[in-house]
Parts: C-alpha cells; sequence; structure tokens
C-alpha cells in the first residue's frame, strides 16, 4: 500500500476502531465513526462527478467535519484545499477560482458569501452546507445539500488504489499578495508528519504495514498524542498537526470557540489529559501565561501535568512566555522555524534547565543559510542568508511558475524550498533569525528586519505588543517605525524606547518613530499585520 494519507488513515482506523480520533466540544468520534462518516462522504461527492483531481474546497470553522471533509476527499484522490473562513466575497471568488474549485463544504454561517460568488465560478459544481450549530435552522442554499443529509442517505465508499504522488493543497496568505496554492505531494508531507513517531526512537514507518504496527505500539506505551489544535484548523500549522495526530492515532482536539479562549484550552487540557499543544507565539502564550496566573488567583488552578509539550511556529515566541509554562511543570517547549512552503526548517527545544532566548535557532540536517550570491553561509562568519530546506518539500505553487521559481530552487545540484527568512549562522552553527525578506525595510541603504526590532522592543517590560514597518522617507528612503501597544497601566515615552531599543541592536535598526495603539493587529494564526500597521504609521 502506498504512503498515502487516505490508505494510512483506514490502516488506522481498522487497527483502532474505538480510540477517540476527535474531540470537539462536547462532541467525540472514534476512529471507526471517522472513517465511516468520510466514506460517506466521499460515496455522495462521487455520485455528483467528484474524481481525482478534482478540488475540494474547505471553508468551514473549527469543527469535526473539517477533518472529515479532507478523508472524503482523498480517498476519491481529490484535492482538499483550505479557505480562510474570514475572507469575504472578493478574496473568497478569487481564491475558489485559482483552485478550480469543483467542490465547497461550508458552514451555514458563511452561505451568504458562497451566494455571492457561486455565479462567478463556473467550475463550481457541488455545495455542503454544514450546520452552524446544533440550535440553528438550517436554510440550505439552492442547489446545495445539507452535510448529514448526504451522511445519512449514503453507503460507505469502497477502498480505492491511490497514490503517494495524490496531492494536498494549503493556500497561504504570507506576508504580501494574494493567496498562493502550495502543492503538496502526500509522500513529501508524510515525510514531515512522520515525525510524530518520535516516541519509538529514531525509528520511521516506510509503509502502511510499519504504520499498522507503529501504532499498536504507541497505544501500548500510552504514547499516541492527545493534541491540540489552538489555531483555526483552516491554517497550515493546525490542520497538517492535526494529520499528524491522525497517522499516530492520536486524538485531535479543537476549540470550539472561534476567538482564542485560553481558559477554553486549559480546561481541554485538564479534561482530555492532553500530552501536546501547538500555538503561534506570544499571539497564544501571552493569553495561556494569564489565564494560568488568574486560575490561581482564584484558588482554582488549572492541573496541567499531562501536557508534555507545547509547540509553537509563525512568529517568535520570546522567553517571559516560555518560562512561566515550564515553571509549571511542561517537560519541553519547541519553537519551530518553518512555513507553509518549508515547515520544520529549524527549531529550538527548551527544557526547565535552559538558557532561554529568542530567535535562536538549531537547523535542520537537511536545512542550510543559503547567500544571495548562492554559496552556503559559513558558521561565525557574520555572512546573512536565506533558510532552505531540502527533504519534504512541496512541488510548487499551483499555476504559478514564476513565483514557484523564485522559492524552489537548485543550490549545488539539490532543490530547495527558500521562502524567504534571513538569518546569520552563528559560530556553534545554530542561527539567529532575523525576518522575512518581503517586509524588510531600506533605511538609508541599510537592510532591517521588522522581527529583529519587534523582539527586542517586547523584550522591554513596558511593551506588550509590536510590530514595526517601513514608512516612505525622503531623507532615508523608509525610516523605521513602530506601532506598540503597552501593557494596562503602563507608561513609556517615544525617546525611551527608541533608547531601550538602541540598546538591543544597531543604532540604524532602532525605531526613529513609536505609535502607541491600544493593541496590535493580527492575523487570526497570531503573524502581524503588516499591512494594517503600515496604514496606521502611514497615517501617523
Amino acid at each position: 500500500m502506498s504512503m498515502n494519507f487516505a490508505d494510512i488513515w483506514e490502516a488506522v482506523a481498522r487497527t483502532v476502531p474505538d480510540c477517540v480520533a476527535q474531540v470537539h466540544g462536547d462532541k467525540r468520534s472514534t476512529y471507526g465513526q471517522f472513517e465511516e462518516r468520510s466514506a460517506r462522504l466521499a460515496r455522495a461527492f462521487e455520485e455528483r462527478g467528484v474524481g481525482p483531481g478534482d478540488k475540494v474546497a474547505l471553508y468551514l470553522f473549527n469543527a469535526p467535519e473539517y477533518l472529515e471533509t479532507v478523508f472524503a476527499a482523498l480517498k476519491l484522490r481529490a484535492i482538499p484545499v483550505n479557505v480562510n473562513y474570514r475572507y469575504l466575497s472578493d478574496e473568497l471568488r478569487y481564491l475558489l477560482d485559482n483552485a478550480d474549485a469543483k467542490v465547497v463544504v461550508y458552514h451555514g454561517e458563511l452561505a451568504p458569501r458562497i451566494q455571492d460568488v457561486r455565479g462567478d465560478l463556473p467550475n463550481l459544481q457541488v455545495l455542503v452546507q454544514v450546520r452552524t450549530t446544533d440550535a440553528d435552522e438550517v436554510v440550505v442554499l439552492d442547489g446545495a445539500d445539507e452535510y448529514e443529509e448526504v451522511i445519512a442517505r449514503h453507503a460507505p465508499l469502497e477502498s480505492i488504489e491511490r497514490s503517494p504522488d495524490d496531492y494536498i493543497f494549503l493556500y497561504t496568505g504570507g506576508t504580501t499578495g494574494m493567496p498562493k496554492g502550495v502543492m503538496w505531494k502526500h509522500a513529501d508531507l508524510y515525510t514531515t508528519l512522520s515525525r510524530g513517531f518520535a516516541p519509538l526512537g529514531e525509528f520511521v514507518p516506510k509503509t502502511t504495514d510499519e504504520i499498522v504496527t507503529a501504532t499498536k505500539r504507541l497505544h501500548e506505551i500510552d504514547a499516541a498524542p492527545r493534541g491540540i489544535a489552538a489555531a483555526p484548523l483552516m491554517h497550515g500549522m493546525a490542520w497538517f498537526s492535526s494529520m499528524g495526530n491522525l497517522i499516530t492515532a492520536g486524538t485531535v482536539i479543537s476549540l470550539a470557540n472561534r476567538s482564542f479562549n485560553p481558559d477554553e484550552l486549559w480546561q481541554l487540557v485538564q479534561r482530555e489529559r492532553a500530552t501536546t499543544c501547538t500555538i503561534v507565539g506570544d499571539a497564544f502564550a501571552r493569553p495561556m501565561v494569564e489565564a494560568l496566573d488568574r486560575a490561581e488567583q482564584r484558588g482554582e488552578p488549572y492541573t496541567i501535568n499531562t501536557l508534555f509539550a507545547v509547540i509553537s511556529g509563525g512568529v517568535m515566541w520570546t522567553p517571559k512566555f516560555k518560562k512561566p509554562l515550564l515553571d509549571r511543570g511542561v517537560v519541553m517547549l519547541i519553537d519551530g522555524l518553518g512555513s507553509s512552503e518549508a515547515p520544520g526548517m529549524a527549531m529550538r527545544i527548551d527544557t526547565a534547565d535552559s538558557d532561554l532566548m529568542t530567535a535562536k535557532f538549531d537547523l535542520g540536517p537537511d536545512a542550510r543559510v543559503i547567500t544571495d550570491e548562492g554559496r552556503f553561509a559559513e558558521p561565525g562568519s557574520g555572512q546573512i542568508g536565506l533558510v532552505g530546506l531540502s527533504s519534504g518539500i512541496p512541488s510548487g505553487y499551483y499555476k504559478d511558475e514564476a513565483k514557484s521559481a523564485e522559492t524552489f530552487k537548485v543550490v549545488n545540484g539539490v532543490r530547495y524550498s527558500i521562502p524567504g527568512d534571513y538569518a546569520k549562522v552563528e559560530a556553534d552553527g545554530s542561527i539567529t533569525l532575523l525576518g522575512r525578506g518581503s517586509v524588510c525595510i531600506n533605511t538609508g541603504g541599510e537592510k532591517v528586519f521588522p522581527e529583529e526590532v519587534e523582539e527586542a522592543l517586547k523584550l522591554h517590560e513596558d511593551v506588550r505588543d509590536s510590530t514595526v514597518v517601513g514608512v516612505s522617507d525622503d531623507k532615508w528612503g523608509e525610516v523605521v517605525t513602530a506601532v506598540v501597544a503597552l501593557e494596562p497601566g503602563r507608561t513609556a515615552d517615544e525617546a525611551k524606547l527608541i533608547a531601550w531599543a538602541k540598546e538591543q541592536l544597531a543604532a540604524f535598526k532602532a525605531p526613529k518613530r513609536v505609535i502607541y495603539v491600544d493593541r496590535i493587529i493580527r492575523s487570526p494564526s497570531g503573524k502581524s499585520d503588516y499591512r494594517w500597521a503600515k496604514s496606521i504609521a502611514s497615517v501617523e
């Protein structure tokens, strides 16, 4: 059998049919139920003409139906496509058209947006509407099917022969431009997600039969993960980490609230005895720590001693929000450097006795820092380059050869994914992350990476959060401008923060202006919204 996720999940479901696959609010489903419901939905898709290579878009909030729809698409060798549920008509129309979506599965609350765009999408032929809440009266769009009715009416689809070269599309908005569809072959994505077998040592299953054996062993030693994806499943980290849990017969635990609620997360950790949790930097870690503090002040501390690891990716994770988790018994904090195009380029692992730092990572075995001249940066040389990864990487961007050529390059005869993260290689071989080149500021001919400045500012005790942008300037070309939110009740004048930054960084990197706001706007995944910050800074 091939290393195809549908084959793998079917095998896992046969092996542990009664184990819990998904938890969402009060809903629980076993692997047997997960497989059967997905097979029934796949049958419905097949009867509507869906087959290999067709695109199945998921315009959904967090819910069990998300991964069921993914599984149903994969069963048919169709291609699941994530859609940001915050997209309005213009963005939604662009993505569905760009992806050539034939199917959209959507929550009923989002039906008006589907209605707005469906007439402009001749390739869109199948609509399936999911009830938003159990209490909702479902008003299904004309020509659409209701999800539960479809599952009830159809028998499960039989398993078919599939390929490790089947695709999954991960659409990423990035920091600039329209969303791009990252094309992942199952075999390449499995290379990344198979790290979930780490409790078994260096052994990585290479066949479906080996996965079944490993799954049994993980359950025997109680090492199958019970993982919480704190971010929405529509984002790559939450979606793919959940897929990783399913290949190891773990439990996917998703948050029911659409806005991140740290108390909900800790209640789930306590109730479900969660072993792992994936977050996105300080945007999640800060409220998590604050919720723990509040609970202890109430005399009702959360029991979190089952939580072995908290994994963060996508944005910086500062020490002041790592230490409180380690102090409360979390064994390991994993700070990952990666992207939709290159997950796992580098990581930092912190434990209770670590010297906590930010922006410092150890490169993965197949990652290198590549200079603008196309050479590998040497440790301790002071050279700056882009981090690239050569294993477990996608095929490119869908229908965009130009952008694919910019990101996926051959260096010394090896193909690398180079998504745009600049770093410096230190003498010990570790790297200091500088930030994305796409938002790099050119001030007086010097390059300044916003993330480096943001992290320096956030080390100040009065600063709650910060986003740094370049604003056009006649003298300097661009001036470094910081948009800052202070801690409640704190004050810090502009000169004080600029002086602080100059103590942490070279003087040219320090902001020349500081603009204060009540809160920093970030994307649902916790990433900086540089467009918003630039609009604020430009007006000021």
